[in-house]
């Protein structure tokens, strides 16, 4: 018996009975064969969001993503909505920033008031949200730093903290699901345990469980404004080079309650993203990210590519390297041509 996957044995002495252009003949014959689907339901769509009034603010490095205040947000969730995309993830932009980011766990902050307006306008979308401090605190890293001369260390127990109160003021606004990004040891164990105590058994986490330090997240940390004001991420975040450490970072997050997991980046790691879907049946997502995005955005604008073939390949591409899920800043574009295939 052939083993799944594993090709049967073709011999030139097939040929003429066995043709493989047969089944590619038409349209619906390509459909009735095809392996990998994409649909509205796979997206998840990020948003930032923001203080003041009618902003809506094009980041320059992302053309077609914004920043959005919260009485410009409302048409947007509509438009997301009508789409059939099922979620979003939110960003927030502080008012102020300080070290230990006040505003991420304020009952007035930015994504606490986001999550409110949202349930307001379409209660059936779900809401996820980022949770990590990179956004929040004035030196950009995404925990307590603690200085030592020269240099410095995240602090991660400390941060484990933060994060507890981060998540609890995320729920009691509304969210469905919170997505711990700051790959803090322990971080998952820290968020259910802080959920449950205080009533929220129905939260989901979404752990970014396996988080490259990639340099794909460029124009992302000019859209959410938390680019590190000194040191980089590497002490937290992952060696490109490692996916059997990928495989632990996945099975701690599984033992201490992670009810989903991420890969983050995806084209580049679509190698991990299968090594984790074969290791893992949690439900898996797949951040595809601002680099990845602007890239194909600006080869575009160039006239080097046709951008709605290249996203729906790379999407399809995501989808069958295993991720349940994705998490892209096309959502709405592939929504809507998805629709008129």
């Amino acid at each position: 018996m052939t083993r799944k996957h594993e090709p049967q044995t073709l011999t030139s002495a097939q040929f003429p009975r066995v043709r493989m252009r047969r089944l590619r003949r038409t349209p619906a014959l390509r459909r009735m064969v095809r392996e990998t689907t994409l649909a509205p339901d796979d997206f998840i769509y990020p948003l930032f969001v923001t203080h003041g009034r009618g902003v809506k603010r094009e980041i320059p490095s992302m053309p077609g993503q914004y920043q959005w205040s919260l009485d410009m947000l409302a048409a947007e969730i509509e438009e997301v909505a009508a789409l059939g995309i099922p979620a979003v993830i939110l960003f927030g932009i502080p008012a102020s920033k300080d070290p230990i980011g006040t505003e991420n766990f304020a009952p007035d902050g930015i994504v606490q008031q986001a999550i409110r307006l949202i349930k307001d306008v379409a209660p059936e979308l779900v809401v996820v949200t980022d949770v990590c401090m990179c956004e929040y605190t004035d030196h950009g890293h995404c925990g307590i730093v603690h200085q030592h001369g020269d240099t410095f260390e995240i602090a991660n127990d400390e941060t484990l903290n933060i994060l507890q109160r981060v998540v609890v003021s995320h729920a009691e606004a509304g969210a469905d699901i919170v997505a711990p990004s700051g790959m803090m040891d322990g971080m998952v164990g820290a968020i259910r345990e802080a959920l449950d105590s205080h009533g929220f058994h129905n939260v989901a986490v979404l752990s970014y469980a396996v988080k490259y330090a990639s340099a794909f997240y460029g124009p992302f940390r000019d859209a959410a404004e938390s680019p590190p004001q000194f040191g980089d991420r590497k002490t937290h975040q992952m060696d490109p080079a490692n996916v059997r450490e990928a495989l632990r970072e996945a099975a701690l997050d599984v033992a201490e309650g992670a009810d989903m997991l991420m890969v983050k980046p995806a084209l580049p790691y679509l190698d991990v993203i299968r090594a984790v879907r074969e290791a893992f049946d949690l439900p898996l997502a797949a951040y595809n990210v601002s680099g990845e995005y602007s890239m194909v955005k600006a080869a575009a604008a160039n006239g080097w590519i046709d951008e709605r073939s290249v996203v729906l390949e790379l999407l399809t591409g995501i989808k069958r390297a295993g991720a349940d899920l994705i998490l892209t800043y096309f959502a709405k574009d592939a929504a809507r041509w998805l629709q008129e295939a």
